[in-house]
């Protein structure tokens, strides 16, 4: 055995008291914390949080401030617009319901042409499905424009 490790097995480390489990063991990692100096021993160590960044319990927000304002806004206008237009505008047919349950936004509804009444159209729930699925139709047809105009 060469010296070194003879010298390193007579040596016995001092056991002191571990603030994660309250025993007498080997003190693996001494950290500064926010109460005062602490030591873990290994075990304690590997079972804290504390090394890991937290993570907040708070939902990110579904919209902006400035778009949830929107929304309400939104919400009440469109309400008046389908009880102004209680029929489908589109009456596609052999799809066509006749009763108004939605807005379509014949632009889209990015930033202000949420608001924007030029680019509504009133239409039924089918109708509303089929100018989404056909596109291309749709603008054809007058029921949708393109976003770039």
């Amino acid at each position: 055995m060469s010296l070194t490790k003879h010298l390193l097995s007579l040596m016995k480390t001092k056991q002191k008291l571990c603030d994660g489990c309250g025993e007498l063991r080997h003190i693996w990692k001494n950290v500064t914390e926010e109460d005062g100096r602490k030591r873990y021993c290994k075990t304690c160590w590997s079972c804290r949080d504390s090394t890991k960044p937290k993570l907040s319990s708070k939902p990110i927000a579904r919209h902006s401030p400035k778009r949830a304002k929107q929304e309400g806004e939104y919400s009440n206008k469109a309400k008046a617009f389908k009880e102004e237009h209680s029929f489908c505008q589109a009456c596609l047919p052999n799809i066509c319901t006749g009763r108004t349950n939605d807005v379509h936004h014949m632009k889209g509804r990015v930033a202000d042409l949420l608001l924007d009444q030029k680019y509504w159209l009133a239409v039924c729930r089918s109708c509303h499905n089929w100018i989404e699925a056909h596109p291309i139709e749709a603008r054809e047809l007058g029921y949708s424009v393109s976003k770039t105009q």
